[in-house]
C-alpha cells in the first residue's frame, strides 16, 4: 500500500507542476493551456487515475475482507449501516455494485499473500499486480485481464497463463478498452482452444432474430455466432466504407457545415440495400467490390483439425473446425499461412497495390495499421511516396492505413518503418518530437493486437 501511495503522490505533484507550468506561482484554467501542456496534463491525468485505481482496489479488497459474513455484527460494512461490502463500496466511491465486485476482485488479484505457515507468498496476479503498483495499467484493464485468466484457470496451464499474463500488461499500455478486449479475447482462445469449439455449437443453438413492428419502424433484435456472422458484417462494413469514399470524393469547398449521417444510420441503410439486392433489386451497382470474408489458419489448422483461425475484422479467433467449414465454402477466401503464395513484389512496374498484395497486407497489419479499424476500411499506402520519392509497389514498402490515420501519419509528421519481411514483418510508428521527444518506437499492426503475435 505504501508504494501505490507513494506513486499517487508522485503522479499529483508531477500533474500540479505541470499544470501550472513549473515555476509559475498560479495555475490557469484548461483553455489557457498549450499544446504541450494539455497533453502533458492529460498524462498525468491518466497516472494520477491508474494510481488511484490501485490505492482504491486494494481498499476495496481489505473493506470486503473486514465485511464477511462470519463477522456478523462487527462485519465493517454493517458497522457503517451498509448491507454488504459491495454496497458500502458503491455507494462511498459512487459506482454501481457490479463494479465494487470487480474492483474486489482486483485487490485481491494483487494483494500479498501468506500461507498457511505464516510465509509471505506473492500476489495472485503477480505482473497484474506489478502493472497497478507501477500506474501502468487501470483497474479496468486489470480487471479484464484477472477475470479472464480465472476464468480458465481450472482449462489451462499455469506456465501458460502466466506467460499470457505478462504479455497482456505488457502489451495494455496505450491501448483502449475495446482493443484490449480484442487481445484478452485471442489470449482466451489460445489457452483453452479445446473450448472454443464447444462454446461456438453453444453459441448457435443460442441464435435469433426478433423482426417487430413498432411506431411506425421494423424494430430488429437478433444474434448470430462469430463466424456465421462475419460475412453479415463485412457486407455492412464494406457498403458503409464505400459511403464514406463517396463522401470524401464528393467534398467541395464551404460544405463544412453539411450533416454527415452516422455510422449506426450508415450500417441500417447497408442492411436494407443488402435485402433490397437480395429480393431481385434492378440495380446491379450495390458497392461490394473487394468486401471479401479473408479466414486465417495455419495449415496444420487446415489439414489437421487442431488450432485456432482468426477472421478479419471479428475480434474472437474461431476453432479449426469453423476454418475448415469457411475454406469449403463459396465467396471465402482462407489464407494459409506457410503455404504456397503469390509473389507479392512488383517494384515499379505497377502504380496500385494488386489484390493479392492488400490480402498480404491485411494478413500483415490487420487492418489499419495505427488503429486497427478492418481492412474494409483501409487502402494500401507507399511508405516511399510513388511519384515524390520514386517508391516501389512491394508489400515492404506499404502499409494499411484509413483515411483519418493516413492524414494523421502525414500531417504531424509521423514515420513508420517495416521490421522483417513479407506477412510476418512488424509495423513500427516513430511519434515526431512533439508528441514524445524520445521517439520511442510504438508496434502496430497485428502484432499490437493480436496475441499468436507475442
Amino acid at each position: 500500500m505504501q508504494d501505490l501511495l507513494t506513486g499517487l503522490e508522485d503522479a499529483v505533484a508531477a500533474l500540479r507542476q505541470v499544470w501550472t507550468g513549473g515555476d509559475q506561482v498560479a495555475a490557469g484554467p484548461a483553455s489557457e493551456l498549450n499544446h504541450p501542456q494539455l497533453a502533458w496534463v492529460l498524462d498525468r491525468l491518466g497516472a494520477v487515475t491508474r494510481q488511484v485505481d490501485g490505492v482504491r482496489a486494494q481498499v476495496a479488497a481489505e473493506v470486503d475482507r473486514e465485511s464477511r459474513r462470519e463477522l456478523g455484527a462487527d462485519s465493517l460494512a454493517k458497522e457503517q449501516g451498509y448491507r454488504n461490502a459491495a454496497a458500502m463500496i458503491a455507494a462511498v466511491t459512487g459506482i454501481g455494485a457490479g463494479e465494487a465486485h470487480r474492483v474486489v476482485a482486483v485487490g485481491r488479484a494483487i494483494a500479498p499473500r501468506q500461507a498457511l505457515t505464516g510465509e509471505p507468498l506473492p500476489a495472485k496476479h503477480p505482473f497484474v499486480a506489478e502493472g497497478v503498483h507501477s500506474g501502468s495499467i487501470g483497474q479496468l484493464a486489470a480487471g479484464m485481464i484477472v477475470t479472464m485468466l480465472d476464468r480458465v484457470a481450472v482449462r489451462s496451464q499455469p506456465d501458460d497463463r502466466e506467460r499470457v499474463e505478462q504479455v497482456l500488461v505488457a502489451r495494455a499500455p496505450g491501448l483502449t478498452l475495446d482493443q484490449l478486449r480484442k487481445l484478452v479475447a485471442h489470449a482466451e482462445a489460445w489457452l483453452d482452444q479445446d473450448g472454443v469449439e464447444p462454446t461456438e455449437r453453444e453459441r448457435r443453438d443460442a441464435e435469433y432474430l426478433h423482426l417487430v413492428e413498432r411506431d411506425g419502424f421494423l424494430v430488429i433484435d437478433g444474434k448470430l455466432e462469430i463466424s456465421r456472422g462475419a460475412a453479415v458484417k463485412v457486407a455492412i462494413d464494406a457498403l458503409v466504407s464505400a459511403v464514406f469514399r463517396s463522401k470524401r470524393d464528393d467534398v467541395t469547398e464551404g460544405d463544412d457545415d453539411v450533416v454527415r449521417p452516422s455510422v449506426p444510420k450508415l450500417q441500417a441503410e447497408a442492411l436494407i440495400q443488402l435485402a433490397e439486392h437480395a429480393l431481385g433489386c434492378t440495380k446491379k451497382d450495390l458497392p461490394l467490390a473487394g468486401a471479401t470474408v479473408v479466414v486465417r489458419m495455419d495449415l496444420e489448422t487446415l489439414t489437421a483439425g487442431a488450432g485456432l483461425a482468426e477472421i478479419d475484422g471479428i475480434a474472437a479467433p474461431i476453432s479449426a473446425a469453423g476454418a475448415r467449414h469457411f475454406a469449403a465454402a463459396a465467396g471465402i477466401i482462407p489464407v494459409v499461412l506457410d503455404g504456397e503464395s503469390e509473389v507479392m513484389d512488383w517494384g515499379r512496374e505497377k502504380r496500385l497495390f494488386t489484390r493479392a498484395q492488400q490480402l498480404a497486407l491485411a494478413e500483415r497489419d490487420g487492418g489499419c495499421a495505427m488503429c486497427n479499424l478492418p481492412p474494409s476500411m483501409t487502402k494500401a499506402h507507399h511508405l516511399n511516396w510513388w511519384a515524390r520519392d520514386h517508391g516501389e509497389t512491394d508489400i515492404d514498402e506499404g502499409v494499411l492505413l484509413c483515411e483519418p490515420c493516413h492524414h494523421h501519419v502525414h500531417d504531424n509528421g509521423w514515420e513508420i518503418r517495416i521490421e522483417g519481411h513479407g506477412v510476418k514483418a512488424r509495423v513500427w510508428f516513430i511519434p515526431p518530437v512533439t508528441v514524445d521527444p524520445a521517439q520511442t518506437p510504438r508496434l502496430g499492426g497485428r502484432a499490437r493486437f493480436c496475441y499468436r503475435a507475442a
